[in-house]
């Protein structure tokens, strides 16, 4: 079996349909096919009824036994004609949402269109070609009605645009996205109290509401209304007037706040840190460092001097040298290096005693003296002949 496109399949109908009318004899009766002159309208989403009927002139409106009508539906868009329903030898042949009002065989070839959507408007054609029992051909007749399906306005968006605080001025848009025919828009203040606008301050075509120096009394609610001829949409906002200072205001303040906080602690920060590396160096204690050239006043140092063996322990307590002129009949101390040491004076030692301590006096300076001079007593350990302790 072979398929043939749709196209050609109506063109061949259509052909049929032509040859069907000027082969057959002609009957006395002429067809005449009615349909509405006006355009059509309907609403997207719901159906409509293409009206059509056909008569022949000098007999009744209704069928005659053995009358076969040839029916045939076309629409044509912007790119091309499709047929949308067929009656031919009583076989109906029709696309989805497409049907006749009526059955057939009848002279009524009404089209009703279900499911309706904006790409549906446009030209609707419809053919039909009658022939009597005899297999004669009544006639034929084409005959195009125009169909508009319209769009009520989509759910609007409302928008207030600006800051509302007591003086300053906002602007309340509002705007259907879809519609056909073009929306018009209404606002109306509900709450607390019924208020309507007109022109200038609302604009009717672009859906805008302008409002200037602002009241704490023109808050509210505020609603629009979007409508055409086939449907009505509304939103709304609410308006709240604040007498403070804007939220703009209120943010840059909070912000300034905390960058000086951040300022601030950055300098402290700073501070501590530079203090603490000023402090670091001087406690540093480097391995070449050379030591300062001063004159401590240690309180004792001790000379060890080896010989093989111990051979004396000294102390001396070293003496800083006088500020200023030396008064006259006072001693000066000379401080004690540790190349220098004391002499350690020889104790005499006997067999089977034990040795006693004896604190010499060197340079014949009192004991008293030393004292106030900061020198220490100490203990000298008694020593054999040999320089060996005992």
């Amino acid at each position: 079996m072979i398929s043939l496109p749709g196209p050609l399949v109506t063109n061949l109908l259509r052909f049929l349909f032509l040859g069907l009318s000027a082969l057959a004899p002609p009957s006395r009766a002429e067809l005449q096919l009615h349909l509405p002159a006006n355009q059509l309208q309907a609403v997207e989403g719901g159906e409509v009824v293409l009206p059509a009927w056909y008569t022949l002139h000098a007999e009744v409106s209704s069928a005659q036994p053995g009358e076969v009508p040839f029916v045939m539906w076309f629409f044509k868009d912007k790119e091309k004609e499709d047929q949308v329903l067929s009656y031919i030898n009583g076989v109906t042949t029709s696309k989805p949402g497409v049907s006749l009002v009526y059955s057939m065989p009848s002279r009524n070839l009404s089209l009703r269109l279900e499911g309706l959507q904006e790409k549906d408007s446009g030209p609707y054609s419809c053919s039909v070609n009658v022939q009597d029992k005899n297999g004669q051909a009544s006639g034929h007749s084409i005959k195009t009605l125009e169909l508009n399906v319209l769009v009520p306005p989509a759910p609007p968006s409302c928008r207030l645009q600006g800051v509302p605080r007591v003086g300053a001025n906002v602007t309340l848009s509002c705007q259907s996205p879809r519609s056909k025919p073009a929306v018009q828009y209404q606002w109306d203040r509900q709450l607390p109290s019924f208020q309507t606008f007109f022109a200038p301050v609302l604009d009717v075509i672009r859906g805008s509401l302008s409002l200037t120096n602002l009241s704490s009394s023109m808050a509210g609610v505020y609603v629009c209304k979007a409508h055409n001829e086939v449907g009505t949409a509304q939103c709304n906002v609410t308006l709240e007037v604040s007498t403070g200072p804007g939220a703009a205001v209120v943010a840059g303040a909070v912000v300034g706040t905390l960058v000086g906080l951040g300022l601030l602690a950055g300098v402290v920060l700073l501070y501590h840190r530079r203090g603490k590396a000023l402090e670091e160096p001087a406690n540093d204690i480097k391995e070449d460092a050379i030591a300062p050239r001063t004159l401590p006043w240690p309180k004792s140092s001790d000379t060890i001097s080896k010989n093989g063996t111990l051979s004396s322990v000294t102390s001396a307590r070293a003496l800083r040298p006088p500020h200023g002129p030396p008064r006259p009949g006072a001693l000066t101390p000379t401080p004690s290096l540790s190349s220098q040491a004391l002499p350690s004076p020889r104790l005499p030692t006997t067999d089977g005693a034990n040795p006693q301590p004896v604190s010499p006096i060197p340079g014949g300076v009192s004991s008293s003296g030393l004292s106030r001079m900061g020198a220490v007593p100490v203990m000298v350990p008694a020593q054999s002949q040999a320089g060996s302790l005992v």
